[in-house]
């Protein structure tokens, strides 16, 4: 799984585009029902807890800037052993990318920044 760009409409993941938020799982991809940081709960987290093998880490985008959640949703990941990392989209892409490349079993939950924010290959990125 690699992200390969975004914009304020979607992602690019594997060559195939995805438009508004998404959440990424070790073998899919999948459209994620929240508009904002706002709106995320504890249910909308729980496709990360449900999947085998158990995902190690959930990278959640929260936009153009890193978004405080709400702290009994972060417990309810700890509590099923999955670490979250929170940081803007840009930023989660990348991490999101790295994770995989090591080999980690990595998730992500991500909302695309608003306004002109975008990048057209994050390959070139980290290169």
């Amino acid at each position: 799984m690699y992200i390969d760009s975004y914009n304020s409409r979607g992602f690019t993941v594997n060559g195939n585009r995805v438009l508004g938020p998404c959440a990424l799982l070790p073998h899919s991809v999948v459209q994620w029902n929240v508009g904002s940081h706002q709106d995320i709960t504890e249910e909308s987290f729980s496709l990360f807890w449900m999947l085998e093998p158990r995902i190690e880490i959930v990278v959640v985008g929260t936009g153009d800037r890193a978004e405080r959640l709400q702290s009994h949703l972060l417990r309810a990941m700890r509590q099923r052993g999955i670490a979250v990392e929170v940081q803007d989209t840009p930023n989660a892409c990348a991490t999101f990318n790295f994770l995989c490349h090591e080999g980690r079993v990595t998730g992500a939950a991500l909302i695309p920044p608003p306004g002109g924010a975008a990048l057209t290959s994050l390959a070139q990125a980290t290169e």
